[in-house]
């Protein structure tokens, strides 16, 4: 039960902060040559000015879902720790 908690606890937690970087470092390359990034279709334009769209308003799904699983490692991990070895199994 604590081992998979532990992989619930922080898995998902990996995975957004992979995500984010990742879309960060794209905006980062697209700035730095002078266009505006489309947070939508995941591009650099050089023409247009886009507006900002956070994550959290484009991937509910992985925000939300991925604090959920981390929630629910959360409680498994201390639900793994409150029962005696052997008890839970």
């Amino acid at each position: 039960m604590l081992r998979w908690g532990l992989i619930l606890l922080v898995v998902p937690g990996l995975l957004l902060m992979g995500t984010y970087m990742y879309e960060q470092s794209l905006v980062r390359a697209c700035v730095e040559t002078g266009g505006s990034f489309d947070y939508i279709e995941q591009f650099c334009d050089m023409n247009t000015t886009q507006p900002f769209i956070p994550l959290m308003v484009r991937q509910p799904l992985l925000v939300n879902g991925g604090m959920l699983l981390s929630s629910l490692g959360l409680l498994l991990c201390l639900f793994g720790l409150y029962v005696r070895p052997g008890q839970g199994r």
